[in-house]
């Protein structure tokens, strides 16, 4: 076994490996505070016959790693959640690149989070532990890499920031990278500038290389490992020039039409006549020019891009397609947009719920189960892109996208309390040449504006791409489809005219520098600005009344004692006003009342049976009460429900009242003003103080107080507190 043990951002980090997994063809297992991530690499002897590299990436979190049981009925992990899949996307992203051009072998990444102690983030563990495991095992891969999370605090760079102090950072980055380079970014922010992230993506440049040092050191600890021999198809001699010399101007031609399926089509139709002019004298080597002809498109695009400036839809390089938005298109959804830029259209809606329609999460990350009030869902079906695949439930690439765009948006939603709904978004993607994201976003401001929504401001989104060749190189806004295919990053930066709020980038070659990231930060707020300028034209704020068809809500605080006497005797109090009034209540534990209602008399009928049933007498105030007892000192009235008070003798009327039933009787509705309250919580009320003294009439003496062992006793029990016996003010639990 093999193993170092270092500290790292004022943490113990350890990298070990020959402990676990023996059998497969690499593994580590990284240790970090008390968070461990075990990952394994296995890689296939034989070559695949998939016209792909064949990698896989799979993390999953085991609830023992946390001392919990997995909830449900069934009691054990079952399909991935939508953040192991983020997590083993981010793998992926950034390992894929480094493996060497032409490799087909199969190869899996396994990695199982065993230890959480809910401080310490395991993503960026496992990809220090993926890339010492492909380094120490047989498989080709040019690593090493590393992974950290940059957080900022109080205006200082945090290098893997705990959970906790997430919550209070401006700006949280994953960033993936080699010694001097920079490989997949994945982030959010409260509208950051460009320079901020930059500054970020330095800090983090710095924790990489320092990771690296440490699997450099291991390894050189460790035995010698022979990597897998494979070989690179070799290709006919003279081929490929015969190829191109029919098919070259054929496929520029066919590569510069502005619409996407005229263009496909071309391509494809300048591949199939190729093809088959060759296919007579080379019948054997029909996918050897089928893959010389994919490279004849591939650099033909480049080409064009890095020597012309001009793309193959006509456009300059910092070019942004013609947008058009329709608002409100739904007339039952709450808000709706329809986003269109160029041949790439989004269909956004917008449903404002309650605090019961909150999504439930139960992570090894928390200690107990959370909530999320905030959703955006990302549907990308095949027609989108005009083509006929079967559909087996949400992709991996649409909750990435999905989740992409709804950390766009987090950023400028207003806080719950002053806008207590659920925010359910949901993207529907119908066309698609690029970019279909960064449509979401724009789609998603809009649809949230339409539906009244007070987001801090409009949010959008652009998707950059690059062509580089040794040091010349191009970077592109708004991307199209074929740029993404045949180009060497997809960089997605949404924000708002303030700053960045959500960034992605993957690439396809072995790295990037920081003055290309800078180049592209800077075109991309280009873009970005002008997209919101269109944008602002549609819709410049959030319009200032909710839909018809969307529930009001609003909250009132009760004493948290009251709760009780609001549920009820299991729930049949709340149930009851719900059923009445058609309104959907919810209560937490500090007393804080939702109401619910579509329609303002539903609303504000439940809000009156809140407020009666859970209000504090007043001193000063005038209640309707019903008399409840009478004795030979005065009547007890209920002034509210479970909350009763004394009106003594002398305060049933102005005189001298020799009976109290000679005034009011059991079951009488009488009106009373509360005077004062004991220092035992007792009520005092008065009926007189509420009618004006007879002129002429004498001033009253006062009786003298009687003793309390006087009193005469009754029939139900002394009822000078309340019926819990806690006092009168109190109500009854």
């Amino acid at each position: 076994m093999q193993r170092i043990e270092k500290t790292f951002a004022g943490r113990k980090l350890v990298i070990e490996t020959g402990r676990m997994a023996k059998q497969a063809a690499g593994s580590a297992l990284v240790t970090y505070g008390d968070t461990m991530v075990l990952a394994t690499v296995t890689v296939s002897d034989n070559k695949s016959p998939l016209p792909f590299f064949p990698l896989t990436v799979e993390y999953r979190e085991k609830t023992y790693a946390a001392g919990k049981i997995p909830g449900g009925f069934i009691k054990r992990e079952g399909r991935p959640s939508d953040g192991e899949i983020l997590s083993a996307r981010i793998i992926d992203r950034s390992i894929r690149p480094l493996f060497p051009e032409g490799f087909q072998n199969e190869v899996q990444v396994f990695c199982y989070v065993i230890s959480a102690d809910q401080e310490n983030d395991a993503d960026v563990l496992a990809l220090v532990a993926t890339s010492y495991a492909l380094q120490s095992s047989r498989t080709p891969w040019n690593g090493p890499i590393a992974g950290v999370r940059v957080g900022r605090l109080q205006g200082n760079w945090v290098l893997n920031p705990t959970f906790q102090q997430l919550e209070y950072s401006d700006m949280e980055l994953v960033v993936a990278g080699g010694r001097d380079s920079i490989l997949m970014v994945e982030g959010g922010a409260l509208e950051v500038s460009e320079e901020d992230v930059v500054e970020a993506l330095t800090v983090a440049q710095g924790g990489i290389k320092e990771l690296i040092g440490y699997q450099d050191e291991l390894l050189k600890a460790g035995p010698k490992v022979s990597k897998l021999e494979w070989v690179r198809a070799a290709q006919t001699e003279g081929l490929a020039d015969k190829v191109k010399a029919v098919a070259e101007t054929k496929i520029v031609e066919a590569l510069n039409q502005k619409d996407k399926q005229t263009r496909v089509q071309a391509v494809e139709l300048v591949k199939k006549q190729v093809a088959e002019s060759f296919a007579a004298d080379l019948p054997d080597n029909a996918k050897e020019i089928h893959g010389i002809l994919g490279d004849l498109e591939y650099n033909s695009l480049r080409a064009q891009v890095l020597n012309t400036k001009k793309r193959v839809d006509g456009r300059a390089t910092n070019e942004v397609r013609p947008i058009s938005i329709d608002l409100g298109l739904l007339p039952r959804a709450h808000g709706s947009a329809l986003f269109t830029r160029g041949q790439t259209q989004a269909l956004v809606s917008v449903t404002l719920g309650t605090a019961n329609d909150v999504q439930r999460l139960d992570s090894i990350d928390s200690p107990s189960e959370t909530t999320k009030s905030f959703m955006l869902h990302y549907n990308f079906p095949p027609f989108s892109t005009g083509e006929v695949r079967p559909v087996r439930g949400t992709s991996r690439r649409e909750i990435g996208h999905g989740n992409l765009a709804e950390r766009a948006l987090q950023g400028v939603l207003p806080e719950f309390a002053d806008f207590p709904y659920t925010l359910r978004i949901v993207s529907d993607i119908l066309e698609s040449n690029g970019s279909s994201s960064m449509a979401t976003v724009c789609g998603g401001s809009l649809a949230m504006m339409d539906a009244g929504v007070p987001i801090r401001g409009a949010v959008a989104g652009v998707a950059m791409g690059l062509i580089k060749e040794g040091k010349k190189y191009a970077i592109l806004t708004d991307i199209l489809g074929t740029e993404d295919h045949l180009g060497d990053m997809d960089f997605k930066v949404a924000g708002t005219k303030t700053g960045i709020t959500s960034i992605q980038m993957d690439i396809k070659i072995e790295g990037l520098d920081l003055q290309i990231m800078k180049e592209a930060l800077a075109q991309a707020k280009e873009g970005r600005l002008h997209i919101l300028g269109e944008m602002d034209k549609a819709l410049s704020a959030p319009r200032a009344e909710l839909s018809t068809y969307a529930p009001r809500i609003v909250t009132l605080n009760i004493n948290p004692e009251k709760i009780g006497d609001l549920i009820g005797p299991k729930g049949k109090t709340i149930r009851g006003i719900q059923d009445e009034t058609g309104a959907e209540l919810t209560v937490d534990d500090t007393g804080l009342v939702t109401i619910a209602a579509v329609g303002g008399e539903a609303m504000q009928r439940a809000r009156q049976m809140v407020q009666a049933i859970t209000a504090e007498p007043e001193i000063g105030a005038t209640y309707e009460g019903t008399v409840k007892t009478t004795t030979a000192f005065g009547a007890f009235v209920e002034i509210m429900p479970g909350t009763e008070g004394l009106v003594h003798i002398s305060e049933l009327k102005h005189g001298r009242t020799d009976r109290t039933e000679d005034v009011v009787n059991k079951g009488d509705r009488v009106t009373v003003k509360l005077l004062d309250r004991d220092e035992r919580g007792r009520l005092r009320l008065s009926m007189k103080a509420l009618v004006p003294k007879p002129e002429g009439m004498p001033e009253e003496e006062p009786r003298p107080p009687r003793a309390e062992g006087d009193r005469p006793p009754r029939e139900d029990g002394d009822r000078s507190r309340s019926r819990s016996g806690s006092g009168g003010g109190r109500s009854r639990r």
